[in-house]
């Protein structure tokens, strides 16, 4: 597909500058396009990768600087560039495929208009699925499961029973929601398994990545709110509450019973103790160790997780102990006191 710049930017309610006659033929990220394509530049702190493509035109936000080539302003270059790249190089979305005769769908279930649940997919006994959800090849949807609207599972992601999932949710391949969650007691000597008996409700807009994990609660529902963000290979363990639109990132574990407020980022390879809660906007950065409560927007760095200013001192400082070891050695050679390793 080819179009001009012009109909570029009114695709995206943008302002052309210079030539909107100009052909564009593909769009590209900035340091790989070339002449006849158009790369978008995020924000001032780029206008050097801007100087330097060769891209005939770009996607830019005011506060960048023309070039001297035509190109399109808006105020989101991505949202707008997210248009773009979906106009010019992404295929139509296909239509409903049904239900194929391969699937595995009990009588019982009932099925929303628009479905598309294919090849060797399984949906459960009395499951209520919304209309337009679309159910990959290999997705296991167990008993006694309500999905809403629009929603998406992608090839062996597996749902156990009595889950509950909200409109426009996507599960990604090889997710697990529901499975027992880990509870043991020590009885006579052996450790016995405590019956997982409650289930997963997962709200509206979510997104679970691929090899990611959320556990049934014990005798409640685990919890994870509206617009949650999940990363792949995530461990969510029974009886969380995850509050609405966190980001949760790759290789991060949650323990039982814990519990997020609103907003919450926590990043990748984190990991939280069971029975704490981490406030609204709170941030925990990558490999932290979470202890106890975090407060409603602070920031915690290090294992034991500490605030942030406070672990980046003492981080600051453990660059320096050698320094500081030798400094310590000469005193101790100057004032002839012997060395201990």
């Amino acid at each position: 597909m080819t179009v001009t710049v012009g109909q570029l930017a009114e695709l995206v309610h943008g302002e052309v500058l210079g030539d909107g006659d100009l052909i564009i033929a593909a769009a590209r990220p900035a340091a790989d396009a070339q002449p006849g394509e158009i790369p978008f530049i995020k924000d001032g702190k780029h206008t050097q990768l801007h100087q330097q493509c060769r891209a005939s035109t770009a996607v830019l936000p005011p506060s960048v600087a023309p070039n001297g080539r035509s190109l399109i302003r808006v105020d989101d270059p991505l949202d707008a560039f997210v248009t773009i790249v979906r106009h010019l190089h992404c295929r139509p979305e296909p239509a409903p495929h049904g239900i194929d005769k391969l699937a595995a769908v009990h009588s019982s279930a009932r099925i929303g208009s628009d479905p598309s649940i294919f090849p060797f997919a399984v949906i459960g006994e009395e499951s209520v699925l919304g209309s337009g959800c679309r159910i990959h090849s290999g997705a296991v949807v167990g008993r006694f499961f309500l999905i809403v609207d629009d929603v998406t599972l992608y090839p062996n992601s597996v749902l156990y029973d009595n889950t509950v999932i909200g409109d426009r949710t996507i599960i990604h391949a090889n997710a697990v929601i529901g499975a027992d969650g880990f509870g043991y007691r020590l009885q006579n000597g052996r450790h016995v398994k405590v019956p997982q008996l409650g289930h997963v409700e997962i709200g509206a807009d979510v997104e679970v990545g691929a090899c990611s994990t959320i556990d049934r609660g014990t005798f409640q529902a685990t919890r994870i709110g509206d617009g949650a963000k999940i990363d792949n290979l995530v461990m969510i363990a029974h009886n969380c509450q995850v509050g609405r639109h966190n980001l949760l990132i790759s290789q991060i574990g949650i323990a039982g019973s814990s519990t997020t407020g609103d907003y919450v980022v926590i990043a990748g390879q984190a990991g939280i103790v069971g029975h704490v809660h981490i406030g609204d906007r709170a941030v925990v950065g990558a490999q932290a160790g979470v202890t106890k409560d975090v407060a409603a927007g602070e920031r915690v760095l290090g294992s034991p997780a500490a605030p942030e200013r406070d672990m980046k001192r003492t981080l600051m400082s453990l660059e320096k102990l050698p320094e500081f070891r030798r400094d310590l050695r000469k005193i101790k050679q100057h004032l002839g006191i012997k060395d201990e390793e």
